[in-house]
């Protein structure tokens, strides 16, 4: 299927989770309209429908034939599949995974289709890329006449202070070319394609595999964390308390009232156990508000603490020395509000009330990074030259 120059991109958005992959969309500027959704997580098409009035396809997608996909009369299909079958800390059973079937199922469907894709874009852990499901997804799209470039990116080389690396696989059937054809079918650690020959700052041209001392210039063009703390928009309130004059008792994240627009204190929620300190405190990564980097959030976030994400010290900033009392640095957990910031959702996104902590924490964790997708769906939307 063809598409007319004005008419907006029929889109199919597979594995739709909470809709980062959508609010990309948005972002990247691209005139098109989500046909239908998928997603098997009743919790997320809460999530979904919460926020685009629209509850995803909450079937099997295994289930789905060539002629089921005809049917949506789709030009671009979005996929962000399952990446436990491929992360360091499973099983690695990569294709053999129950959790890759649905995705490969999908792949084999294009070539049994009467209106196939012109589109498609695919997201990813690291590690994906050396799997036997990458080798067959590269050799179904070859032969259903697909061109292929792919990424290695993360959102430190976007500006945004968080540490997320993660696969990207763009693809487009011939006649359809990519602006920059250089790159065709080759594996990219840095965004520069995305940018042509614009006069964007070269700092954000670093790749993710360089020198050390190029990684510290990337991450000195990262704003800090504080820009994305709830705390900054709440009546110039400091980034920092002073633990000297407040108690540890008040000492935490302050948040939105929805309801009369303050700030209230809802430091027992978010503030973390002086037991979990005595226990894990070696294992803690801790930033400031100034720092301008962070570790990926996990779903395990806030259940666990070793390697799920990064913990923020509030008081006495001045002291960043291993010496320092973990204990006075009134560590407390990033609310939900704010991984979603690092996650770049909107400030209109939300979570329907009857979302657990747990579960929001958990939905996010396995989100996407808007300020890395929306980019990458720009340049592939982007007609060639």
């Amino acid at each position: 299927m063809e598409k007319g120059s004005e008419q907006p991109w029929r889109v199919l958005e597979f594995y739709s989770g909470i809709g980062g992959m959508r609010y990309s969309l948005m972002k990247a500027g691209v005139n098109a309209n989500v046909v239908e959704a998928f997603d098997i997580n009743d919790t997320a098409n809460d999530v979904y429908q919460h926020n685009f009035g629209h509850r995803p396809y909450q079937g099997n997608i295994q289930s789905l034939t060539a002629a089921d996909l005809d049917r949506y009369g789709a030009n671009v299909w979005l996929l962000s599949p399952p990446c436990q079958p491929y992360t360091r800390q499973g099983l690695q059973k990569q294709s053999g995974d129950a959790r890759a079937f649905s995705f490969l199922q999908i792949l084999e469907l294009i070539p049994h289709t009467s209106q196939p894709p012109i589109m498609l874009f695919v997201e990813n852990v690291v590690g994906f890329e050396t799997s036997d499901t990458h080798g067959k997804m590269i050799e179904i799209l070859r032969r259903s006449d697909f061109v292929t470039q792919e990424f290695i990116l993360s959102p430190l080389q976007f500006g945004v202070p968080y540490s997320r690396p993660r696969y990207f696989c763009l693809a487009k059937r011939k006649p359809s070319t990519f602006h920059s054809q250089l790159f065709n079918n080759q594996l990219l650690w840095s965004p520069k394609p995305l940018f042509g020959h614009t006069n964007a700052d070269d700092k954000v041209f670093c790749e993710l595999d360089e020198p050390q001392g190029s990684l510290d210039k990337l991450l000195e063009s990262c704003e800090p964390i504080e820009r994305f703390l709830e705390l900054k928009n709440c009546r110039d309130q400091p980034n920092f308390v002073d633990s000297t004059t407040v108690s540890t008792d008040t000492i935490g994240v302050l948040e939105k009232d929805e309801e009369n627009g303050c700030c209230t204190s809802t430091l027992d929620q978010y503030s973390v156990p002086s037991s979990l300190i005595e226990r894990w405190g070696s294992a803690m990564d801790i930033v400031y508000p100034d720092s301008k980097r962070c570790c990926c959030f996990t779903k395990s976030y806030y259940r666990y603490v070793k390697g799920t994400g990064s913990l923020l010290a509030t008081g006495q900033p001045k002291i960043k020395d291993k010496a320092s009392s973990l204990k006075e640095q009134s560590l407390r957990y990033f609310t939900p509000r704010e991984v979603a910031n690092l996650h770049s959702l909107p400030e209109s996104f939300q979570f329907p009330q009857q979302i657990s902590l747990r579960q929001r924490y958990a939905l996010l964790g396995n989100s996407l990074s808007i300020s890395v997708v929306a980019p990458l769906l720009q340049y592939l939307f982007a007609e060639s030259s």
